[in-house]
């Protein structure tokens, strides 16, 4: 079983009324371990411990995890939804173009760009998402970096 020892997963379940089981911290303790995956990821990553779970349970227990403020659902554009335990702050991400690698980026309230919306909007906003997109540093410098002899006989 993964081990994270900053989260009390069981109180954190008991505290929303859900029951504590193996499928539940599985995927929490997954997700805990690597933030910013989509549900086959996590799948794969509980499967190292429970081989028996499928992917559809994997999903289902995202579902009502997310749905009790456990996980939170990050939709990427053009991407499968991610999943992260960080729940309960406003922050925003930061997508590699290259490899794809997702960064949390720190919310500043009041400055951009986490704007408060018209106060005529109508609605209450819970959640503002703001995607940056851009390269990554080690896409960055793997892009800038001399071609080897090898690489540039082999592009002849």
């Amino acid at each position: 079983m993964f081990v994270t020892l900053t989260t009390d997963w069981p109180s954190q379940l008991r505290d929303r009324g859900l029951r504590v089981t193996r499928q539940r911290l599985a995927v929490l303790d997954a997700v805990a371990d690597e933030p910013h995956r989509p549900a086959e990821a996590i799948h794969a990553k509980v499967t190292e411990h429970l081989p028996e779970i499928t992917v559809q349970s994997v999903y289902t227990v995202l579902h009502d995890l997310t749905a009790h403020d456990l996980l939170r659902r990050f939709d990427p554009p053009g991407s499968p939804a991610c999943y992260e335990t960080r729940t309960h702050d406003n922050h925003h991400h930061a997508i590699c173009t290259v490899c794809g690698r997702i960064e949390d980026v720190e919310c500043v309230p009041g400055e951009a760009p986490c704007l408060q919306p018209h106060p005529g909007l109508g609605m209450t906003v819970e959640v503002a998402d703001v995607v940056f997109r851009g390269i990554c540093d080690e896409c960055a410098a793997r892009q800038s970096a001399p071609a080897s002899p090898a690489e540039s006989s082999a592009a002849r």
